[in-house]
C-alpha cells in the first residue's frame, strides 16, 4: 500500500510576500496622490494667514475705539507691509507699535508663516491701508494656491 503523506505548508513563498509589498506600495502611493501633503500644508498657512489678518484688524480697531475713532497715525492710503514688533528699523515700513506698547492690544505682531523668507528683513508680511473714507484693510499678499487673504473694516 502507498503510504500517505501530508505536507504541511508553513510560512509564505517570497513572490507571495513580493506581492503583498508591491499592493501596498500602489496603494500608498495612490493615498498620499489623493491626500496631498503640499496642498494641506498651503491650506493651513492660509488659514493662519486669515486669523493674523482678522487680530492685526481687530487691533487696530480696538485702538480707535480706545482713541475716539482714531486710527493709528502711521496708517497710510498707501498698501505698505507692517513692521515687525522690535524691528530694528521701520523705514518704508508702517509702524504699528502703538498696538504693541504694553501689551495692550496685542503682545506682539504677527508673522506670515512664511516669515523670514517671504517678507521684508523688518516685516511681518503682512500689508494695511485705509481707504479715502476710512475703511482699513488688512492683507496676506503672499497667500497661497491662488487665494486672496484680506479684510476690510
Amino acid at each position: 500500500m502507498s503510504e500517505l503523506r501530508t505536507e504541511s505548508r508553513r510560512g509564505f513563498t517570497l513572490i507571495e510576500i513580493l506581492l503583498v509589498i508591491g499592493l501596498i506600495a500602489i496603494l500608498a502611493a495612490v493615498v498620499i496622490v489623493a491626500i496631498n501633503p503640499a496642498r494641506q500644508f498651503a491650506q493651513a498657512r492660509n488659514t493662519q494667514r486669515w486669523s493674523n489678518v482678522n487680530t492685526i484688524l481687530n487691533a487696530v480697531h480696538q485702538y480707535a475705539v480706545d482713541n475716539t475713532g482714531t486710527l493709528p497715525a502711521a496708517v497710510t492710503a498707501t498698501g505698505t507691509e507692517i513692521c515687525a514688533t522690535g524691528a530694528v528699523s521701520c523705514t518704508s515700513l508702517i509702524d504699528l507699535s502703538v498696538l504693541t506698547a504694553n501689551e495692550i492690544y496685542l503682545v506682539s505682531l504677527p508673522l506670515d508663516p512664511l516669515c523670514p523668507t517671504a517678507c521684508n528683513a523688518n516685516g511681518i508680511g503682512y500689508t494695511i491701508i485705509k481707504s479715502a473714507n476710512g475703511r482699513v484693510t488688512v492683507a496676506a499678499p503672499d497667500a497661497e494656491l491662488g487665494v486672496t487673504v484680506s479684510v476690510t473694516r
